[in-house]
């Protein structure tokens, strides 16, 4: 039986081969690095569009508790006086609005 020596390699070589394998863990660490930015990024637009959702909801919120002010309702008497008012401010004298109006001043 003829044994076959084993080849010894040399510390250079098994240097070179280390080096070899380390630089394939760091390819993968690169790629585990990516897909982790992708995912961080996925989830970020994520939480975007919720933070969204919720602005909009407190916009409505905001909305609801803070009812537009809307202008008190006026009476007759105070929407005539106004009429008059207007009219006035327009250049008519009382006795031309009346005679528009149809009705006689009383003194």
């Amino acid at each position: 039986m003829s044994e076959q020596k084993r080849v010894r390699r040399t510390s250079q070589q098994i240097a070179a081969d280390l080096d070899q394998q380390i630089a394939e863990l760091n390819e993968s660490i690169q790629g585990v690095e990516a897909k982790k930015a992708e995912a961080a990024a996925k989830f970020d637009a994520k939480i975007d569009s919720i933070n969204e959702k919720i602005r909009k909801l407190q916009a409505r919120k905001h909305d609801l508790l803070t009812p537009k002010k809307r202008a008190p309702r006026k009476t007759k008497a105070q929407q005539i006086k106004s009429l008059v008012t207007k009219a006035q401010k327009s250049g008519m004298k009382l006795n031309e609005i009346a005679e528009k109006l149809g009705v006689s001043i009383e003194e």
